[in-house]
């Protein structure tokens, strides 16, 4: 991993289109705005998780349907 120290005001330029800026600084956290084109997403690292796991099941959910439907062509 990467470790950059900034301070309020400043950023973080990834790729050639996509900023990270530090807005504010609390005790406990940093406030980032972030730049990017509207086809990259973004999320908060739990969001991205909670979306794989759904992804996931989805994918096993569909492989159950898909496993049913075959059997009942066999």
């Amino acid at each position: 991993m990467l470790a950059l120290s900034r301070k309020k005001g400043e950023g973080i330029i990834i790729r050639d289109d996509i900023e990270l800026v530090v807005l504010e600084v609390f005790k406990d956290g940093v406030r980032i705005g972030i730049k990017a084109p509207k086809n990259v997403s973004v999320h908060r690292k739990e969001i991205y998780l909670q979306i794989q796991e759904e992804n996931k099941k989805a994918m096993e959910t569909s492989n159950d349907a898909t496993d049913i439907l075959k059997k009942m062509f066999e």
